[in-house]
């Protein structure tokens, strides 16, 4: 028996989203979550690693962890957000345990939680994207995307890489995603917040659409800041999924910089290589 990544997603976490201050028709997007549901639950998929970025919720100024992972219970969000219930989320800690002990093995240090309650850059996959009949349990990630010192782009690749070889190493038949949530272009507490760069998030999706890593992995820090912003930060997401499904291509499920959201919002679906 082995385990096997059965594929891999990327979607917008932008809570204005939920909120609508704007009271525009928000079904487009609500639709592309319920897509992705959809295709979770046909690949069969049994558990979801996931990975989001603190947003000053779990994590103070003090305390960055570059990568953390959940070992226990998993509840939230903890901020609330309308459509998003704070309840507890199905979790999956033998994977969880077995993924940390496989990092720890291979050279690959992570910080641990023992439970925690997750704000909505987990929150909003865990509920809108999985199975609300618990079928698909989660592993949950934070990478540090959030605030500076970032987390490389190469090294959240290669966590990608590392979840791929921990999960085929399993004695089980765990059938994994990866969904990466956050991104793409933003301006979080700025005085340019509300922006988006279509442009930026194009040339994302289009690395995604052709399984191209290297040429994300080419941007540098300074780049995304100024093409996208401080949110797009977010992309290391995108790119551990990405590096779970080494010479994989993708899929643009959906796209939209609304005017209801401060974020450029991609909805996306990476295969593995045949």
């Amino acid at each position: 028996m082995m385990g096997k990544i059965v594929g891999g997603f990327m979607m917008p976490h932008d809570p204005t989203v939920f909120i609508n201050p704007k009271k525009l028709d928000n079904s487009h997007l609500m639709d592309a979550y319920a897509e992705i549901r959809r295709r979770i639950v046909a690949l069969g998929a049994t558990s979801a690693v996931i990975v989001g970025a603190d947003h000053y919720i779990l994590f103070t100024p003090k305390c960055l962890p570059q990568i953390l992972i959940c070992l226990g219970e998993l509840n939230g969000p903890v901020d609330q957000l309308p459509g998003l219930p704070g309840r507890p989320i199905p979790h999956n800690a033998a994977l969880a345990g077995y993924i940390f002990d496989h990092a720890q093995d291979v050279g690959f240090d992570l910080a641990v939680a023992r439970s925690l309650g997750v704000d909505h850059a987990i929150g909003a996959p865990a509920h809108l994207c999985l199975p609300e009949d618990g079928s698909v349990k989660t592993v949950a990630v934070y990478m540090a995307s959030g605030v500076a010192p970032y987390l490389r782009l190469r090294r959240a690749h290669a966590f990608g890489a590392m979840v791929k070889a921990a999960v085929e190493a399993a004695n089980d038949e765990e059938r994994v995603v990866v969904l990466g949530s956050g991104g793409i272009s933003h301006w979080v507490g700025t005085g340019e917040m509300g922006r988006t760069n279509p442009a930026f998030d194009r040339m994302v999706l289009d690395a995604i659409v052709a399984g191209d890593a290297d040429s994300l992995l080419a941007l540098t820090d300074e780049e995304i800041l100024r093409e996208g912003g401080n949110g797009a930060m977010e992309i290391r997401h995108f790119l551990a999924v990405m590096g779970a499904m080494p010479g994989g291509s993708g899929e643009v499920i959906a796209y939209d910089a609304w005017e209801g959201a401060v974020t450029g919002l991609g909805f996306a679906q990476m295969r593995p290589a045949a």
